[in-house]
Formats: structure tokens, sequence, C-alpha cells
């Protein structure tokens, strides 16, 4: 006998009763979004591999160790399964002019795709909402964006977000602090892990963000960015804290949160909990203003952010979230041949009034199936027998409180079944 088959490791299955939790989160977020003016798009799974060597940069962890790569088989063309989204909406923009008229505030969700060590949080199939605020420069949308994401913790009713903040400043501002922490590592080159070994010269910002605990003391001493910003640097991070403040959001400047891409500058911020380990940040963004320029088109002003639906679920869960099982209002039983045939009318035309309508199928005795009737969550059993069927009638049962069952007419039972969802309702505070 054949081994069963397994879900690729790290690629999970989201059954039924999780699939509802991410459905109710989902249906959350579209409303959250619309309120502040974003709009849908819907991005390919696969995309040019140049466009990830391009965007993300060759010698990032990404791009050298994660990425799903192949070749295509027809056309011999390099691809790769996205394992991220704002390059593949940069590119959806640009080949479809979207900014020609003015600036554009978009979204999308969906699996990303990395070749990583699976752990809690983070899987090789995981899933993210990305939201970008395109074409816009100030500090406003960079703290609008954070204000964003404050209002969905308290929607979800999420506690122990902190935030952290940082400003990256310009290219030149990056350059100048680039070649001194070059030098600097450079004089405490013994002290230096493999990774910061093989990042000083091509990316010393990462190093930055190294959790390695013989590091600390190194990176500590490390020269701030901070330090090298500016004055238009400083008057937009300044912007951006003046909003926070003004709608009373916590923060905590970060001088060693990085990116280390060059199209990143200005803001970014981190909102990060204690209680998901070493996977401890749910949502990361930030300024990118020149990612439109090394993707090939107009320079841009850009701004977004990220969030992974896996670990903001898993906190909402420890705190005690749980999903609305998404139930029938209604589960018809029958019994015979003429039953079954007016079985299926009568659930049609139910579905039809608006009544989300299960009906039996696969036979069994009128006890076993009233046990899958209560077992489904339905609040109202339809019952019908050939002698129902004959008079062009059901019998109505309630499922989840004591009472008598009644017969009603065929034509008569949509306006029954509302009188009697509509006392649940009003009874119970809702289904």
């Amino acid at each position: 006998m054949s081994q069963t088959l397994q879900a690729i490791r790290g690629m999970n299955d989201i059954l039924p009763d999780e699939a509802e939790l991410w459905e109710q989160f989902e249906d959350s977020i579209r409303g959250w979004l619309r309120a502040y003016g974003y709009r849908p798009i819907r991005l390919p799974l696969v995309e040019p591999t140049p466009l990830f060597t391009r965007a993300i940069g060759a010698v990032t962890d990404i791009v050298e160790k994660e990425m799903y790569s192949f070749t295509d088989s027809l056309n011999g063309e390099q691809l790769t399964l996205r394992p991220e989204g704002t390059a593949g909406c940069v590119r959806a923009v640009l080949q479809h002019n979207l900014l020609y008229d003015g600036p554009k505030r978009l979204w999308y969700q969906g699996p990303m795709f990395r070749h990583e060590r699976p752990q809690k949080g983070r899987y090789r199939q995981f899933y993210q909402i990305g939201v970008e605020a395109l074409g816009f420069s100030g500090p406003d949308i960079d703290a609008e964006l954070i204000m964003m994401c404050q209002r969905l913790w308290d929607d979800l009713g999420i506690e122990g977000i902190r935030l952290e903040l940082n400003s990256l400043g310009h290219p030149d501002e990056r350059l100048q602090h680039r070649n001194a922490l070059i030098g600097y590592f450079e004089g405490h080159a013994a002290l230096l892990d493999a990774d910061a070994k093989r990042r000083l010269h091509t990316n010393p910002l990462r190093i930055l963000d190294s959790k390695n605990p013989e590091m600390q003391s190194i990176i500590e001493g490390a020269p701030r960015l901070t330090d090298y910003l500016g004055a238009d640097s400083l008057k937009h991070f300044e912007g951006v804290q003046e909003f926070l403040k003004d709608a009373g959001i916590p923060y905590r400047i970060n001088p060693r949160l990085v990116r280390g891409l060059d199209y990143y500058n200005l803001t970014v911020f981190e909102w990060v909990v204690d209680s998901l380990g070493s996977q401890g940040t749910v949502c990361a963004g930030g300024r990118y203003d020149g990612l439109f320029a090394q993707l090939g088109g107009k320079p841009q002003a850009a701004c977004g952010f990220a969030m992974g639906i896996e670990r903001l679920l898993s906190l909402w869960e420890e705190q005690g979230g749980k999903p609305a099982r998404q139930v029938p209002d209604v589960f018809v039983v029958h019994q015979g041949e003429p039953a079954q045939r007016f079985a299926f009318k009568v659930a049609e035309e139910l579905r039809n009034s608006g009544y989300a309508t299960q009906l039996h199928c696969g036979g069994g005795s009128f006890k076993s199936q009233m046990k899958r009737a209560d077992a489904s969550g339905a609040l109202l059993a339809v019952i019908i027998g050939d002698d129902e069927a004959a008079a062009n009638e059901v019998s109505l049962k309630t499922l989840r409180e004591a009472s008598d069952q009644q017969r009603v007419a065929y034509d008569q039972l949509a306006e029954a079944i509302g009188e009697l969802l509509f006392d649940w309702e009003d009874d119970n505070g809702g289904i």
C-alpha cells in the first residue's frame, strides 16, 4: 500500500474551524481598509525573478537563500513564487500607469513563499496583507498608516502591541552612515560572527538587526543613523511624531530599526509583541520612495506596510478571540422519495428567500438526520415526510429551545421562518 501523501513542510492546510476565523478576520479587514479609502488590487503569485533581484537585492537573504525560483520549461524564463508583495504591486502600478491621474491607496492579500525553516509564526507559505499609499510625499500619510494599524488592534481587541519608529533619512545620509558603519565594524572584525562578516561590505545595515546575543554590545556602540540626518529628514520625522502625539499613539524611537534595502528612506516602523517570541513583529512598514526608479519608472513617493495574518491571528486567539462559527439558518430533513424531491424544492425556495439552508443528503432515518441537524448549529429544522409532501406542507421545529413542532404550508414557510428567527434574535441578542 502506498504511503498517504502529506502537505509540503511549512505549507499548511487551513481547516474549516480555522478557516472560519480567517474569513471573520478578512471581513473586518475589508471594512477597515474601505474606511480609509483603500482599494483592492489582486496580483500574480508568480513574477519574473529579476523583479525581486532588482527590488530586494541580489545579496539579501531572501534572494540568496529563501526564494522559490525556477525556469519556465516552455520559454526558459526565470520565474519566482512571490516572497513579498510590494515589488509586485509597484510593478503593476508601473505597467498599467495607475498613477496617471494622481496618488492611489491600494491593498492586497494572499500567500507569499519563502524557503525558511518552519516554526511558529514563520512558514514557507505564509499569508500577508499589504497596504500601499503611492504618490503621497508628506509625513501625514506615514502617520495615517500607523494610525490605521492602531485602529485595527483596537477593533480586534488586541492588547500588548507596541510601536517602534525610526528614520532612515535620504540615500546620501545613509551612505555616510554606511561608510561609518563599515569602518566601525572593521575595527571590531575579530568579534563579528559569520553573518556579520558576510554582510559587512554588501549590506552593513543588516548587522544592526542581528539577534546574536554575543553581537549586541558591539552593535550598541555602532554609529547611529540619526546622527547623520539632515534638516529635511529630521523635519519629516518630527512631522510624523507630531501626528502620532496628536492621536495619542505611544511609540519608542528605536535607532536600530533598519531596512537593508536601498530604496527605503525616511520613516520605518514596526508593531511588535513579546508573546510570540522571536517572531514578535506582527506588522512592519515604512517609506520606499526609491523603488519606482529602481524598477525602471519615474521616481514616486511611496509608503506602506505588511502584516502577517498567521502571527496576528495567533496573537488574537492567545488573547481569547474565538471565531463565530458559520451555521445554517435551516436544516432540511426528509424521508421517502416524494419527500426528497419536495425537500429539494423547499431548500431552493428558502435560499431564494435569503436563508442559509442545509439539505440532508445520503439517506438515513429521521432520528439520525435530526442528530445531524442539531450538530449543524441550525436554529430550525424543516421536516418533510411523504404525507407533508402530498399536502404541500412541511413540519417546522426549533432546535435551540423546547417548543412544539408546527405544520406550515409551503407558500407560508419563508414568512414563518422569518418570524421564528426574528423572535430568536430578539430574545438572544443575535444568532
